[in-house]
């Protein structure tokens, strides 16, 4: 059942989910989620004063997130000593979970997006080490894998950086439209 809401001077439209036989009935992204079989991990609460979110218009800004596990510990280390490109590139998947449990605790689901816009993944690594783009796909794959092909792809940064918060391999932020 389609439901408006104004959510800081913009109008959402999504859909209520409804309750059928004991059971909530999953639509959207949302469904999607469950029907990859993906684990969102707890979401995190913030590691400084800052928000998890902020909406502007229609364009909801998420904060640098970090890789968590199902159990909400973190993932640590540093490409190139602690972690190969391939232990990063599953880091960098983790965080997009992550962002994915933060988005729906803010908002109370993920129904209310209607794509990615832009990413900034940033990957803890020795100098040497200059697969950064590859590591970052662990994200954009899975968010092409929630949103298709078109709405999971958005313009990307990846970038190399001498440390992150607390050793974690990758930190990403990004922003996402909101549907109208």
């Amino acid at each position: 059942m389609p439901a408006r809401l104004i959510l800081r001077g913009v109008e959402v439209t999504f859909f209520l989910l409804s309750k059928m036989h004991g059971m909530t009935e999953l639509t959207g992204i949302d469904r999607r989620i469950q029907e990859l079989g993906l684990e969102l991990p707890p979401a995190p609460q913030p590691g400084g004063v800052y928000a998890p979110i902020v909406i502007v218009d229609r364009l909801l800004y998420v904060s640098g997130q970090g890789p968590r596990q199902a159990n909400g510990s973190l993932i640590v280390g540093r490409v190139g000593v602690d972690l190969v490109e391939t232990e990063a590139y599953s880091a960098a998947r983790a965080v997009g979970l992550t962002m994915l449990a933060t988005i729906k605790q803010q908002l109370g689901t993920l129904n209310h997006i209607e794509r990615l816009v832009k990413t900034l993944g940033m990957v803890n690594c020795v100098p040497e080490f200059t697969n950064h783009p590859q590591v970052i796909n662990g994200f954009s794959t899975l968010m092409v894998e929630v949103f298709g092909e078109v709405a999971g792809k958005g313009a990307r940064s990846a970038v190399g950086m001498g440390s992150l918060p607390s050793n974690i391999p990758v930190e990403v932020e990004a922003i996402f439209q909101l549907k109208s």
